[in-house]
């Protein structure tokens, strides 16, 4: 995983094959608007880390191509691809991308930079409510786009011109003189007494599942979250479980444990006693640093997207609404979860004599 940087520094990373690679973008091509990307390769990382400086040192004395002539496609692009891509995830780097390509450029792209209006902005929100933009990713469609989708145009867009005022491309940034689309949540949908009392009867019949949907719903981690959970998270004596880690799968790759989304996802939680009692039981016989690995490859932590796929056939299977992973957990919970597990316990033990 590429290394964070300062913007305008670059980005390290360590190739498979334990050499150290730097990247930078040198200028953009006038052509197609994108930026021109070089590398440098080193043994080690403090040799990276001076071979990329230099080459950015050397690299500021050639001229930007037509830097001054910008338009909103050739900088949004330059933008995605030197201060954006190098330093967040995967698919967070396609949700900027589809952002830039299906929406931005067909709307304004071939608008020239300086004389980007906030009135141009407004008009292609108001737009985009009204008409779908897409072109290259998805199929064409005159689909409404909800507000969370306009409000990441949105996003998307104020970061790109945020740094072009930065560096003196622009005077102000147009998308602070008008008033930011809001996100529009679906209605949450959660299950009823009756029908958690059905899931949890479902997932208790799941030997290989069970724990890790008990824990899900005593605590309403994020799917990476709790499928990134190891051992020296759980603290036995206190009962606390540390969240500091998300799983995710790199852009047609394996899966990859990073620091959690946002940094007030680090945390620390107090977990119900039947929770943390289930963990100790766990841990006793665990064969791996993961709290909950991959059942067919334990030296992997589980697959979020198995994860996810694993509810839905149990919502299925148990007659229930399909509903949101994070949406399982609610008020109700603790509570009903609680008896059941005891009952749980109290069956097993009972099954035992």
């Amino acid at each position: 995983m590429a290394k964070k940087r300062a913007n305008g520094e670059g980005s390290i990373r360590k190739k498979p094959n334990g050499r150290w690679e730097g990247r930078y973008t040198q200028g953009i091509d006038p052509s197609t608007g994108r930026a021109i990307q070089k590398s440098v390769s080193a043994r080690t990382q403090a040799e990276c880390k001076e071979k990329l400086a230099k080459a950015i040192r050397d690299n500021r004395g050639i001229p930007v191509n037509h830097n001054e002539d910008y338009t909103v496609a050739e900088w949004c692009r330059l933008w995605f691809e030197t201060y954006s891509k190098p330093v967040i995830r995967p698919n967070t780097a396609k949700t900027y991308e589809n952002v830039i390509e299906n929406h931005i450029v067909p709307a304004i792209g071939g608008v020239k930079l300086k004389r980007l209006t906030a009135i141009q902005i407004q008009k292609m929100y108001n737009d985009s409510k009204t008409k779908g933009r897409v072109q290259r990713f998805e199929k064409q469609t005159n689909t409404e786009l909800s507000g969370s989708t306009v409000r990441r145009i949105h996003t998307t867009l104020h970061g790109a011109l945020k740094a072009a005022q930065q560096a003196h491309l622009i005077a102000s940034n147009p998308t602070e003189q008008i008033i930011a689309p809001k996100f529009s949540y679906g209605e949450k949908q959660i299950l009823t007494d009756e029908q958690l009392d059905v899931f949890m009867q479902i997932i208790a019949e799941d030997e290989v599942w069970y724990d890790f949907f008990y824990t899900e719903l005593t605590t309403g981690l994020r799917r990476g979250e709790i499928c990134g959970l190891k051992w020296m998270d759980f603290d036995e004596v206190s009962g606390t479980l540390k969240v500091c880690r998300t799983v995710y799968r790199e852009d047609g790759g394996g899966l990859t444990a990073g620091d959690t989304k946002t940094s007030a996802g680090t945390r620390k939680i107090v977990l119900p006693l039947s929770t943390a009692a289930l963990l100790s039981k766990r841990k006793a016989s665990a064969m791996t640093e993961w709290i909950f690995p991959d059942p067919l490859k334990p030296e992997q932590p589980a697959d979020p997207g198995a994860a996810y796929r694993r509810l839905k056939v149990l919502l299925k299977q148990a007659g229930l609404p399909s509903i949101r992973f994070h949406d399982l957990r609610h008020p109700y919970v603790k509570h009903t979860t609680k008896n059941i597990f005891l009952q749980k316990q109290k069956s097993q033990t009972t099954n035992a004599y």
